[in-house]
């Protein structure tokens, strides 16, 4: 009995005793680091700068209004009027190169030398005949002078009965027969001469010259090539040493649509954008529109002169040309309208006012503004003053004293 009554004792629970901690407070405190995890979170994105569009500044009416404005616009390439592909007037094979890409040149400067032993050979024959013939001049001459005193002589005996008339008549024969021999070896004289200024002009083929002042834009053979002036027909014969273009003569050509091509007229004023430096605006005009059209692209060939030379214009260059329509001048009394120019997307609206966001540093400062009339994409606007920075095309999220980060 009392061994029963201590198992009874032994499962009864003791309500008295201790429970084990709960892990609800640990769970809540998760919960709040969690929350304030996010929000600081939250801050920092929502805190952290807007990316924007490239700022524009506000102009004044009239700052940039040009002389006169584009009509037309056509793409090109930057063409040499004068361009040429030295090479040798003979075959033969070069002793020396004289020229780098990027040298400039004179007109009759040196660029290359050819092996000229044959013709220093040949003009040395040239200039022995040369000597040969005058020497045979000179001994005819002599001949012909002791012919004529002969003669002389034999006048002078047949006057006094002392010779025949037939010993005269000899005398004669052979002063007009020297006479004739001088005459032929005079041209003989003649003819030596001019073998030797051709053998000199072979030699003189020997050396290659510039044919006018410019730059080398391209070599195209090395010492121990063989030069020709004739095609090489796939072998390994150059021809030509290296190709020189007058950076004087650069002009632009486009294509214009045949369409449009009646806007354009022979000095019309143009202004030329080069690929490689977009912001610079060259002034030129239209030297001459090529009198035939393209029928595969519908178009027609334009020459566009540079009013303009520099260095930075290369051959081959992308450019782009705006032709340009003079502008009626307006009336000195006109006075110019109110506000400055701004692009019409760096205005938008604001709790139902018309505002533009100035850039003040690396944050922003809404202004509000009065939009008037519209000139293009541009709009005035009043409220701002001329070259103040602003937003172009500012996004929803963008408030006053956004900070921003500015984008290409």
């Amino acid at each position: 009995m009392e061994n029963q009554r201590e198992l009874l004792n032994q499962l009864r629970i003791d309500r008295n005793e201790a429970k084990p901690p709960s892990r609800l407070p640990w769970f809540l405190a998760l919960l709040v680091v969690a929350a304030l995890g996010g929000s600081g979170i939250w801050w920092w994105l929502a805190s952290g700068p807007v990316l924007v569009v490239s700022p524009v500044a506000a102009m004044a009416p009239g700052a940039n209004a040009d002389s006169a404005t584009a009509v037309l616009q056509a793409t090109g390439y930057v063409t040499a009027r004068r361009q040429a592909t030295v090479s040798a007037q003979i075959t033969g094979t070069l002793a020396e190169v004289l020229i780098e890409e990027g040298e400039h040149v004179e007109a009759g400067q040196v660029l290359a030398r050819l092996i000229d032993t044959e013709q220093q050979a040949t003009l040395a024959q040239a200039r022995a005949q040369v000597a040969h013939a005058k020497a045979q001049v000179s001994q005819v001459s002599a001949q012909l002078a002791q012919a004529r005193r002969d003669l002389e002589r034999q006048q002078d005996l047949v006057g006094r009965k002392l010779v025949s008339r037939q010993a005269v008549e000899t005398a004669q024969t052979d002063v007009t027969s020297l006479g004739a021999q001088l005459a032929a070896q005079q041209r003989m004289v003649d003819l030596a001469e001019a073998q030797q200024r051709s053998a000199q002009v072979q030699l003189d083929y020997t050396t290659v010259r510039a044919p006018f002042s410019g730059m080398v834009i391209a070599k195209a053979a090395q010492v121990g090539e063989i030069v020709s002036p004739l095609s090489a027909g796939g072998g390994f014969t150059r021809t030509g040493v290296g190709t020189i273009v007058d950076m004087e003569s650069l002009e632009i050509e486009v294509d214009v649509n045949e369409a449009y091509i009646n806007r354009v007229t022979p000095g019309m004023q143009a202004e030329a954008i080069l690929d490689a430096y977009k912001e610079w605006k060259i002034p030129a005009h239209v030297v001459a529109i090529i009198p035939t059209a393209d029928r595969g692209k519908a178009t027609v060939k334009v020459r566009v002169g540079l009013d303009q030379k520099d260095a930075r214009i290369l051959p081959d260059m992308g450019a782009r040309v705006n032709f340009l329509e003079e502008k009626k001048p307006q009336s000195a009394s006109a006075a110019p309208p109110k506000g400055v120019l701004l692009p019409d997307s760096a205005i938008v609206q604001r709790d139902g006012k018309s505002v533009v966001f100035v850039i003040k540093g690396d944050r922003v400062v809404q202004a509000a503004v009065s939009p008037g009339a519209a000139m293009g994409d541009l709009r005035l606007a009043e409220g701002i003053a001329a070259s103040t920075q602003v937003v172009r095309k500012p996004p929803p999220e963008l408030a006053n004293g956004s900070r921003i980060q500015l984008s290409e």
